[in-house]
């Protein structure tokens, strides 16, 4: 009963073999632990967006060229409504951000209603 007494109470010196022991138990339950117990926590799929805020990833890029996805919130678009239109609008909000650049095709983002949010847009620019 002592020695599970000493164990809860930490009273073992340190550099000891049963302070070693209780450290090694202790780190063991720290990278252990989450792979059996179930914390239920989940990654945020999407970052909401207010209205007037421009998401960019990056998708990638070859040679001189860089390839971003802008998502874009549906009411920075103001209503257009047509493909050419869209992608006009489209322009006038990321060439201020990004410069000179091609959009080459865009998406629309719905929420759980089916509501047109965002737009995701496919920009391809010239590195200099």
């Amino acid at each position: 009963m002592s020695l599970v007494k000493r164990y809860i109470f930490w009273t073992y010196e340190r550099g000891s073999f049963h302070y070693d022991v209780m450290v090694t138990l202790i780190l063991l339950f720290l990278f252990v632990s989450p792979r059996f117990i179930d914390f239920k926590e989940k990654p945020v799929s999407a970052v909401p967006l207010r209205s007037s805020e421009v998401l960019v990833k990056e998708q990638g890029s070859t040679g001189t060229e860089a390839r971003f996805v802008y998502e874009i919130p549906a009411d920075e678009l103001h209503g257009a409504s047509s493909d050419v239109e869209i992608k006009n609008a489209i322009l006038d909000v990321v060439e201020p951000i990004a410069g000179n650049v091609t959009l080459e095709k865009y998406s629309t983002v719905a929420d759980s209603k089916g509501r047109v949010t965002a737009y995701d847009a496919t920009i391809r620019r010239e590195n200099p």
